[in-house]
Order: structure tokens, then C-alpha cells, then sequence
């Protein structure tokens, strides 16, 4: 194999799929990157056996061929590099030689059959989204996913696509975050898949604010995800994700409308003295009128009040200022309603001008 390459095209590709790379090394080639060659083209692979990233480039090839080299040295190695750096790139008796200018490096390599690969996806439904949308949409729902719950099927995203919309639910089991997107989605049944943590994590970091497409293919246990230059493949969670519509309340007479920012900062004051394990705090609704207190075991307190829109009930009940805040930190909407029955009931929380997104918080006895 022999190439010729400007360091800035092969860095750029590198980085996107180095967050596949296994770190525990499991195996010896999870911790390399598969440099595939053809006369017109480079492909790069990483995999860690739960997700696998490819990154094509299109440029002419000296001498066509394939092989691993550790994945993290060869990144290394282009980052210090200059700018405008041209990077020479050979495999000469199970060495490969990384030569720019006066530097000159030797990397050990594997054989590409020692590559693994995921298994080849079979298609149940594909369809295009614009990378904004499909961002946005995880954006307002992964941070609600659970992390390491022994009810495994909560350890990622669900998503679900049918007749023209795409929607995402997380839920720890304290609290959920729904979205849904309209889409060009052309199905007559629904289908739902839950993407693992990882694969969330990784698509958020390759996705762009930018109006172009990506098509998303479901498969019977993977899901895809091809930009103009990128795949990625995830192995799907195997389990049946909880009935959403069964969690998100329709019974709350009770609706508080306030400003977001004026809440977010004073359940920020009134979390500071509370209690660092739980982080509970007691809320208490009066006419146009929020108290919020919390209390920790060193016997300090904290009261803030808030003057907000409410005609309801009075009110008291307690809650984890964290999923609260969580909540009001992925939006932009200036307005936040929250709507609940009474002191023992869920909070439902949305945003007149966004009524595609949807959050549920549980009470916590304080």
C-alpha cells in the first residue's frame, strides 16, 4: 500500500471515527483503524463491536491495499504535524511508514482480516432527515436516558418513525423527555428501536446544525446513519422500551406559567444548600406565587420565592432540582408551563412555542 495525502484531509476524518476505538482492548485490532485503499479512493474504519464508524475519502491511490495501524499514534502523529503538512504513508513488510517533511515514523500493524466487522445490516425501513432536525431532536430527549440501569432497555434512546414524524423518548424511570419531528417518513405501521448510549453519544458529536440530509436505515438489530462521508452503524438494545403514553399525564388542572430563565435561577439559589445526594427540593404554590425550599443534613435552609402565573390549587410537593433544571437548560423558549394534579402526581412540562417536546417529572417524598 502507498498514498500520498494532505494532513488536514486524512485528520479531519480520523477524529470523527476515533470515538469508536476501542480503549479497553479487548482485542488487539479493536484498538486500531482499518486503512482501506482502492485506486480512487480511502476508507478508513474504527469499531468497538457495539458501534463501527466509516469515513471515505475520494483521491488517487499509488498503490491500492488494506491494513490496521493503532488508531490513537496515527492521530497523534497528524495533529503534530504542521499546517499544509503533506504525509506520505507506505506499508513495507508489516511496517507502516508515516514520513512528512524531516519526520519519519514506524508503526506496527495487523493484518486487515484481523479486522472485525459488524454484521451486515439487513434494511426494515430507511428515510432522510435533515442533520438540524435529527440533532435537535436528540438534543431535547438523551440527556433523560438512564445510565447503567439493570433494566437494560432504558440505557439509551428510543426512537420510534411512522407516518411523516420521527420521535425520541428517554426515561430513567424518575423522569421522561419526548420530541417528535415531522419527517418524510412513509410507513403505514410504526417501528421503534432503541439506540444505545454510545451510539447517541457519538451521533450527536458527528451531527451539524447544517439543513442537509442524512438517511437513517432500521435494521432487524442495528441502525445506520450515512452523511455525505460517514456511516454509522450501532448495535441496537434488544428489549421492549415502556409504553410513553401511558407515563405522560393528561389529568393536570393545576398550570403554572413562568419565565424560564427567572425559574432556572432560583431553583439554581435554592439548590445550593440542598441536600448533595438527593438534591430534593420542596415546592409550594400559592396564587401567582412559588416557594421553593430545600434543606440538607447540616441543618442550612433555603427560600426563594418566585411571582409566576397561577390560579390553581394550593400546592405542595417535592422534586429533584436537577431533573427540573435539565429540563429548563435544553430549551429557548422564554414561557415554561408546568401542569400537575396535586402533591402526588407527576409534572408535565412543556413550551407554548414548542409543542413538539414533552417532560414528566415524578414527585420525590422530602
Amino acid at each position: 500500500m502507498k498514498f500520498q495525502i494532505e494532513k488536514e484531509t486524512l485528520l479531519d476524518p480520523l477524529q470523527q471515527i476515533i470515538g469508536a476505538v476501542e480503549k479497553r482492548q479487548t482485542m488487539p485490532a479493536l484498538s486500531n483503524v482499518l486503512i482501506r485503499t482502492t485506486e480512487n479512493s480511502l476508507t478508513l474504519t474504527a469499531t468497538d463491536l457495539e458501534i463501527e464508524l466509516v469515513s471515505q475519502i475520494g483521491m488517487v491511490v499509488d498503490e491500492p491495499g488494506e491494513i490496521t495501524v493503532p488508531a490513537r499514534k496515527l492521530l497523534d502523529i497528524c495533529k503534530s504535524l504542521p499546517n499544509e503538512a503533506l504525509i506520505n504513508f507506505t506499508v513495507r513488510n508489516n511496517k507502516a511508514l508515516v514520513q512528512s517533511g524531516r519526520s519519519r515514523f514506524s508503526l506496527t500493524t495487523l493484518p486487515a482480516n484481523d479486522f472485525p466487522s459488524l454484521d451486515t445490516i439487513n434494511s426494515v425501513y430507511d428515510f432522510e432527515i435533515t442533520q438540524k432536525t435529527l440533532r435537535d431532536i436528540i438534543d431535547k430527549t438523551a440527556f433523560a436516558m438512564a445510565q447503567q440501569d439493570v433494566r437494560y432497555y432504558l440505557n439509551g434512546l428510543m426512537l420510534e418513525v411512522s407516518s411523516n414524524y420521527l420521535r425520541a423518548v428517554a426515561t430513567d424511570g424518575h423522569r421522561l423527555a419526548y420530541c417528535e419531528k415531522l419527517t418524510n417518513a412513509d410507513i403505514a405501521d410504526i417501528k421503534q428501536v432503541i439506540l444505545p448510549r454510545k451510539g447517541v453519544l457519538e451521533l450527536v458529536r458527528l451531527l451539524s446544525d447544517s439543513e442537509d440530509m442524512v438517511k437513517i436505515t432500521f435494521g432487524s438489530n442495528h441502525l445506520q446513519v450515512d452523511f455525505n462521508q460517514i456511516r454509522l452503524t450501532s448495535k441496537l438494545i434488544d428489549g421492549r422500551f415502556p409504553d410513553y403514553n401511558r407515563v405522560i399525564p393528561t389529568d393536570g388542572d393545576n398550570v403554572i406559567s413562568a419565565d424560564r430563565d427567572q425559574l432556572r435561577q432560583a431553583l439554581i439559589r435554592a439548590s445550593i444548600l440542598s441536600n448533595e445526594k438527593y438534591r430534593g427540593i420542596r415546592l409550594t404554590l400559592e396564587k401567582n406565587l412559588i416557594k421553593l425550599q430545600a434543606q440538607n443534613p447540616d441543618q442550612e435552609e433555603a427560600d426563594v420565592e418566585l411571582e409566576v402565573v397561577y390560579d390553581g390549587d394550593d400546592i405542595e410537593i417535592g422534586f429533584n432540582v436537577n431533573y427540573m433544571l435539565d429540563v429548563l437548560n435544553v430549551a429557548s423558549s422564554e414561557i415554561v408551563q408546568a401542569a400537575l394534579r396535586d402533591s402526588n402526581s407527576s409534572f408535565l412540562l412543556t413550551y407554548p412555542d414548542q409543542e413538539d417536546c414533552k417532560y414528566v417529572i415524578m414527585p420525590m417524598r422530602l
